[in-house]
């Protein structure tokens, strides 16, 4: 016990030895190409899969489902630019968290990091594993709804491998993300050169009259809009690849107004196909739509789609899984969070700790939830999070007037995407109140409580509780901190 202090720090030394080459080899590789093509493959997930039915249940017609979707890709691609300026103002790594923390100080920021821990990411991560055992499932039990059970046991065991396969190897993650992000490319391309090829045979009857037996309330349009930029979440990611684009001033902005509009067709186009080979009521009895336009479309080769969207989600997941320990890392760096959460494991050079317990906070999820509750859970908590940091971009214009702006939006942009996320905010909230909003509110401001605690006042008490902990959970997963503290 008496000499972990020196071999700790030898075993640090080590560590940050064998990170070094890595960091400095990854700087400035990708070209505007790649900046598209990393955008395409970050956003096109296993919402296209699971979001349709949703959509289209909350507007109930063709006409509105569409034009929501292009919408939710026009927002998207509106705040992508809104943090394209965040992420060139202040080069740090760790999303909102360090905006939040230069336009509000620290317990936005804290609140964010915590609620990213706790509520954004797990539930992504859970209802990417549930997407991906329903479709899964769906084959085996055609023609009638998968039970609960066989599916919740099935995203557990997934949210078990994807933790395990990146606790294990951060090479091993990424070969996975290579594959898997090159099939759901694949499915997507099959789905829509289909559809084309249908709509081009005359199968159009299903988009006649396609406004007829619309149903808009406030509450159903913001519902619709959670479900569809669940699709296209990943939109704010994008600043993640800052310190590796060539010319990144030009070639980010480029990448976000070329990429997401891409999505934006693909998306608008997969549902087209969806309803050439569907009436809007077959949508919505179906059980995994691309299953059932697999089976009308591509029999006798129909079980290729369940295989491919298996594989997408996978990858979804597995990216998720893959970002999600930098965030941690960010926070426990700033003594935000538990500190063991942000160690590296010592022979994997993996953050493990933080991927563990997202695995374990994600597995509690899928016990009570169902998709559509956990996406509206998330989206609830990820849209309060975009549009405080947004309205930190309209603060800092006049706050923070001495930071260089490399990439400069028109102050209509933010404005706009600021209303709109209080809009998706409140509008789910006063028209259909549900449970899962007050639960993530909690959530959310319970955070306050551990603020205070652990990181303002710094408790003797709580400091004699933690400390112990960190170092027996340390010595068990073989972790240490990623670098010298600064002091």
């Amino acid at each position: 016990m008496g000499d972990t202090g020196p071999r700790k720090r030898r075993e640090d030394e080590k560590s940050i030895q064998s990170q070094e080459p890595k960091t400095t080899s990854l700087q400035k590789e990708l070209g505007l190409i790649s900046g598209i093509s990393i955008i395409v493959g970050t956003i096109i997930g296993s919402g296209i899969f699971i979001s349709p039915k949703s959509v289209l249940s909350n507007t109930e017609a063709v006409g509105p489902c569409l034009i929501i979707w292009a919408a939710c890709g026009v927002l998207a691609t509106l705040g992508a630019l809104c943090f394209a300026e965040l992420g060139t103002m202040i080069t740090k790594s760790g999303g909102e968290y360090p905006y939040l923390m230069e336009a509000y100080g620290p317990i936005p920021a804290y609140l964010f990091s915590w609620a990213s821990l706790i509520v954004i990411k797990p539930s992504s991560f859970a209802i990417i594993c549930l997407s991906f055992s329903e479709y899964v499932c769906a084959p085996f039990y055609a023609g009638c709804k998968p039970p609960q059970i066989v599916v919740k046991c099935l995203a557990a065991a997934a949210i078990l491998f994807i933790s395990t396969v990146n606790s294990l190897s951060v090479r091993l993650g990424s070969y996975v993300q290579n594959i898997f992000t090159a099939a759901k490319l694949v499915i997507v391309a099959i789905i829509i050169i289909s559809g084309l090829v249908l709509l081009a045979q005359g199968n159009t009857k299903n988009f006649d009259n396609s406004f007829e037996g619309a149903q808009l309330s406030v509450g159903a349009i913001s519902l619709a809009f959670y479900n569809g930029l669940w699709a296209y979440d990943g939109w704010n990611q994008l600043n993640y690849i800052t310190e590796e684009l060539r010319n990144p001033y030009r070639n980010l902005p480029l990448a976000i107004i070329i990429g997401i509009p891409l999505v934006t067709a693909c998306y608008i186009l997969m549902n087209v196909s969806y309803f050439t080979v569907m009436t809007a009521t077959e949508l919505l009895q179906s059980q995994a739509v691309a299953v059932t336009f697999g089976d009308r479309v591509l029999y006798p080769a129909s079980w290729i789609v369940p295989l491919f969207v298996a594989f997408s989600t996978i990858g979804a997941a597995n990216g998720t899984c893959f970002t999600a320990g930098r965030l941690i890392y960010v926070a426990g760096r700033e003594g935000h969070m538990l500190k063991v959460l942000s160690y590296i494991s010592v022979r994997r050079l993996t953050p493990a700790p933080a991927i563990i317990f997202y695995g374990i906070i994600a597995t509690i999820y899928i016990i009570p939830g169902d998709i559509n509750s956990l996406v509206n859970y998330f989206s609830f908590a990820a849209w309060l999070f975009y549009g405080l940091t947004i309205l930190g971009l309209i603060v800092m214009r006049f706050t923070r007037k001495e930071l260089e702006r490399p990439i400069k939006v028109p102050i209509v942009i933010p404005v706009l995407v600021t209303l709109i996320s209080v809009f998706l905010v409140l509008a789910p909230i006063i028209s259909k109140p549900a449970w899962e909003y007050l639960y993530c509110v909690l959530f959310i401001l319970s955070g306050l409580l551990f603020y205070f605690l652990f990181v303002h006042y710094k408790f003797g008490w709580a400091q004699k509780i933690s400390k112990p902990i960190t170092m027996h959970l340390q010595m068990l997963m073989e972790v240490v901190p990623p670098e010298e503290d600064p002091e």
